[in-house]
């Protein structure tokens, strides 16, 4: 996410970060360069106009010429106007009305849409602790309406049926009764998309805004399409009264552009970002927690609560017991940490959010991706329990076996037991006292020259 944007202001950034003084012209060089990163990231013109002006009206003040460390302060200064553009802080969903609170859901055909209402079914459902009910006014795609009720049933929220044949308006009506009867708290519509913004489509969406009067209205963007998602929300904010705005896809933008450009094309906050195809992978926008991302500082606070919702502290605390007590690191205990790591949106995951990374992000994703990690989950389960418990007696027939059944090569098995070799002797490391600083060492080590991180090697255990 955003990485292209990182990395060219990051080059920018840094040569004026070391200066011990600002003047006109370091700042004017700064300052030409971060417009064309901005540029380049697909920002709308306006926007980049807007951000530039902030920021060098705020580093030519007396508080940034008069800081101990003025490249610092001229950094801070960058962050404070990437938050405002993007909206100063999240504003989350208002739905203090009577119930159903309505949520309804417009957007074009193939940003996501559906999919989002699933992701917020759950995100409301588990985190918010509502009683969900959700309603498809699609009729025009086939099989809207069937992939809605999957999406329902997988989330654990209230699929409300629709006919195909009827008028949307009469679905809608349909379903406000049924979550009034059903004492729903929450009830979401999802409407039809088109390719394009047309007259019909948005007579249509209006006419059911009428009868639904939601408490949010939200547009759901594809964070890909850059600068014209901005444009896009604009179009219909001005024939729909938008309360917010989703960014799907926002985990494959590497420029950053729509993020950057719709709050302040469209007035409207961003409020939530989709970040993969799973079913909770939906976070609310923060833009200060953004704003430290794209300036390579990480978001800790977010890999925090990540970590709080996602990591199995059963397991972990398990663990953690056991390698205290002086119990061999197994496979069994190996793959409990490949799938934490994979609940937390596997390496590529875990680094975005973690500060100073930069281009270790793009090493560790070239070297270790999801698909790896399943193959490894993969050969791990292809092994009797005796074998996953006593690694050392896998032998040239065991491994042959193990290789046939989880549809691998012999050299993949020899790879994951010398990988869990490795974590092993971290494990027994962090056991001992002092344990912890000497494995970050290791870490360290294995991160440095040597050719890189080995795939599923360098981890310490979640929760620790």
């Amino acid at each position: 996410m955003f990485g292209t944007l990182t990395d060219r202001l990051g080059a920018s950034l840094k040569k004026i970060s070391g200066q011990a003084k600002l003047t006109e012209d370091n700042i004017k060089d700064t300052l030409r360069e971060v417009r064309m990163a901005l540029l380049e990231a697909d920002v709308a013109l306006p926007v980049v106009k807007d951000f530039i002006s902030g920021v060098r009206e705020k580093a030519l003040g007396t508080e940034v010429s008069q800081a101990l460390n003025p490249g610092q302060a001229f950094l801070k200064v960058v962050q404070q106007e990437l938050e405002r553009v993007m909206g100063e802080a999240n504003e989350g969903l208002s739905l203090n009305v009577q119930p159903p609170a309505v949520i309804l859901m417009a957007g074009l055909q193939g940003a996501g849409k559906t999919t989002s209402v699933g992701k917020l079914a759950r995100f409301l459902r588990e985190r918010e602790n509502k009683k969900v009910a959700v309603v498809s006014a699609d009729v025009y795609r086939p099989a809207a309406i069937g992939q809605l009720e999957t999406l329902a049933g997988q989330v654990g929220v209230e699929f409300i049926p629709a006919d195909p044949k009827k008028k949307p308006e009469a679905i809608v009506k349909a379903a406000l009764a049924h979550a009034k009867k059903g004492f729903f708290d929450v009830l979401i519509i999802d409407t039809a998309g088109r390719l394009a913004v047309d007259e019909d489509m948005m007579r249509e969406i209006r006419a059911l805004h009428k009868i639904a009067n939601p408490a949010e209205t939200l547009f759901v963007v594809d964070a890909m399409t850059g600068q014209d998602a901005a444009n896009t929300a604009q179009a219909f904010n001005e024939a729909l009264p938008l309360t917010g705005v989703i960014l799907t896809k926002a985990d494959g933008d590497a420029r950053g552009g729509a993020a950057l450009s719709v709050r302040h094309i469209t007035g409207k906050p961003i409020k939530f970002m989709g970040m993969g195809e799973k079913l909770d992978a939906l976070e609310p926008f923060h833009p200060d927690r953004v704003a430290s991302r794209i300036l390579d500082m990480g978001d800790v606070l977010s890999l925090i609560e990540e970590v709080e919702r996602k990591v199995d502290r059963k397991k972990t605390e398990k663990l953690a017991r056991k390698i205290k007590k002086g119990k061999s690191f197994d496979l069994e205990d190996f793959r409990d940490q490949l799938q934490q790591m994979n609940n937390l949106g596997g390496m590529a995951g875990l680094m975005d959010k973690m500060p100073g990374m930069g281009q270790m992000k793009e090493m560790a994703a070239s070297q270790v991706n999801n698909k790896m990690f399943n193959q490894m989950e993969a050969i791990i389960n292809s092994m009797t329990v005796l074998e996953r418990r006593y690694p050392d007696r896998i032998n040239g027939s065991r491994k042959r076996r193990i290789a046939a059944g989880s549809g691998t090569q012999i050299q993949d098995v020899n790879r994951l037991l010398k990988q869990h070799k490795q974590m092993q002797k971290m494990m027994k490391k962090v056991g001992k006292k002092g344990g912890m600083q000497k494995m970050m060492r290791g870490m360290e080590g294995m991160m440095g020259g040597g050719g890189g991180m080995p795939p599923g090697g360098g981890m310490p255990p979640f929760g620790r």
